[in-house]
Order: structure tokens, then C-alpha cells, then sequence
């Protein structure tokens, strides 16, 4: 299996690369206010406005820094409902795509983030797999996905 890996901190983590639809540069972001911590703002892509989740904060730890190795990675999220949207995930030093045996990944044991999944060991370390699906708690979906449902629930385009 390819995974994208980039850093929280110094551990490391991948995305499946069948979920990313494109890694960009740390774009400019308009910020929104009142927002939960993790939302960093929205990114205009191709005129349409996609929100980007800092991935450190939602991990629990410091806002990502804007290192020359920060990327925004938009990733295609499948909500619980069946909705799809474009999601932005600002992440830092991202390294790049890595090669990872599927039949490696071991249960890492802690339930403490429910987006996190498997670990699998390479000569680097460990990595860890973030699962988009399971990625945003239903509060945060609701405030970044909300307008998407009423519209769907009204029968707008």
C-alpha cells in the first residue's frame, strides 16, 4: 500500500494515496472566525472554497508551522451520511509517498484518536495510518459540512 507520510511533531503518519487528490504548497487561508482550533481557514481551489483541518491541532498538538516542507494535502472525504466533499488537511514535512505492506500494519493497542489506525515499522520508525473516514468527530463535520447537508436536505444544487 502507498502512503503519503508527513509528521505531527516527530512522529510520523501516512495517508492512503488512493485518498489524496492532490498535495499543493501552504497556501494563503482566509481565516474563520469563531471556527473550532483545528479548522486553519478556507483555501480557494479552482474557485471553489475547501476547508483545510490543521492536522497537528487536531492531533492534540502545537498549530503546524509554516516550514518550507508544509503542504496542504486535499484528500476526498466520505462522510458517515454518504456525502462527499473536498478537505483540505494542512500537514508538515510532508516526506513524500512510501511503500508500506498492508499485512504489517499492527494494531497500535490506544484508542485515543479515533482517526488513527494501523502501525506499521520501516527502517525510518514507526508509522502510523490516518483513516479520512474517521478523520473529523461529528461536531467539527457538522460545522464544516452543515450548509452541504441542509442544501441536500432542500434539494439545491
Amino acid at each position: 500500500m502507498k502512503l503519503l507520510v508527513f509528521h505531527i511533531g516527530q512522529d510520523r503518519y501516512g495517508l492512503r494515496l488512493r485518498a489524496v487528490r492532490q498535495v499543493l504548497p501552504l497556501l494563503e487561508l482566509k481565516r474563520l472566525p469563531l471556527a473550532p482550533a483545528a479548522v486553519a481557514g478556507l483555501m480557494n481551489l479552482h474557485g471553489e472554497p475547501v476547508p483545510v483541518i490543521d492536522l497537528a491541532r487536531l492531533g492534540g498538538a502545537e498549530p503546524s508551522a509554516p516550514h518550507f516542507d508544509t503542504r496542504i494535502v486535499v484528500v476526498d472525504y466520505h462522510a458517515p451520511d454518504g456525502g462527499g466533499h473536498a478537505l483540505g488537511l494542512m500537514a508538515e514535512r510532508v516526506l513524500g509517498v512510501r511503500e508500506v505492506d498492508e499485512t504489517r500494519l499492527a494494531d497500535s493497542g490506544v484508542r485515543a484518536a479515533p482517526f488513527l489506525g494501523g502501525v506499521a515499522g520501516d527502517d525510518a520508525g514507526l508509522v502510523q495510518l490516518v483513516e479520512v473516514e474517521r478523520l473529523l468527530p461529528p461536531d467539527l463535520r457538522a460545522a464544516l459540512f452543515q450548509a452541504h447537508a441542509d442544501d441536500a436536505a432542500d434539494g439545491a444544487p
